[in-house]
């Protein structure tokens, strides 16, 4: 039986005074989509950035391919083959589209230059504004980028928080097309509120609720159980 590619165990982590993640244990597996739910503040941003050491965890392990992670920097977890899309998108608007992302890639090899060939196919607008400053672009745009500028490296895990946030229904069903294909690519953990997209994308999910894991499972059965969802995710 395969290993877990990342496993969390018994994870607390503060923000300030606030304790967020109050014992927080979880495990993904290689090759597979996984869904982290619950209502707003459950813990679900902040688990993601517990395992990439934005927001250190204070007690609990983190395991990534069998190494201890959780007192590594932002930097050295990415060095391990983990991308990050956080919430804010974290776009560089003054510079261009094409600059945002040759600052991501870890090398420009002929393999990188390669999966951008995928990226344009994703992602066309990414082409069409390849010259143009990352401003300029609209919400849904942005989004793309920060996506695509993530994938654009060969990574194990890709974690993508709340990518629909603030996007028209037409930009969602593109964006899910294509964490789709990525998926078939590499692990993806995804945050996401919208229940719509997080069925159309996970395989697995998890609950969180006031920092702790209450529930996890396929999701092909979570869409159908009404019960639960009403109960954690507040879905009539």
């Amino acid at each position: 039986m395969a290993e877990p590619i990342l496993s969390l165990a018994k994870v607390h982590t503060y923000i300030e005074q606030h304790h967020i993640l109050q014992g927080v244990d979880l495990s993904f597996m290689p090759g597979r989509a996984t869904v982290l739910l619950g209502r707003n503040g459950a813990g679900k941003s902040t688990t993601l950035r517990t395992v990439m050491g934005l927001t250190p965890a204070s007690s609990g392990e983190i395991t990534l391919k069998g190494r201890a992670v959780q007192a590594m920097k932002p930097y050295e977890v990415a060095k391990l083959g983990v991308g990050f899309v956080p919430e804010d998108q974290a776009v560089l608007y003054t510079l261009s589209v094409e600059e945002n992302f040759r600052l991501a890639m870890l090398s420009e090899s002929e393999t990188t230059w390669a999966r951008m060939e995928t990226i344009f196919q994703l992602f066309p607008d990414m082409k069409k504004f390849w010259r143009s400053k990352a401003g300029v672009l609209s919400g849904g745009q942005k989004q793309m980028l920060a996506i695509a500028r993530a994938f654009v490296n060969d990574h194990d895990l890709l974690l993508i928080d709340e990518p629909s946030k603030g996007l028209a229904p037409i930009v969602v069903d593109h964006l899910i097309e294509s964490i789709n294909h990525i998926k078939n690519h590499t692990t993806v953990i995804l945050v996401e509120q919208n229940f719509y997209m997080a069925s159309h994308i996970g395989v697995d999910y998890f609950i969180l609720d006031d920092g702790r894991t209450v529930h996890q499972g396929l999701m092909a059965d979570l869409v159908h159980d009404d019960g639960l969802k009403q109960k954690y995710l507040g879905i009539a």
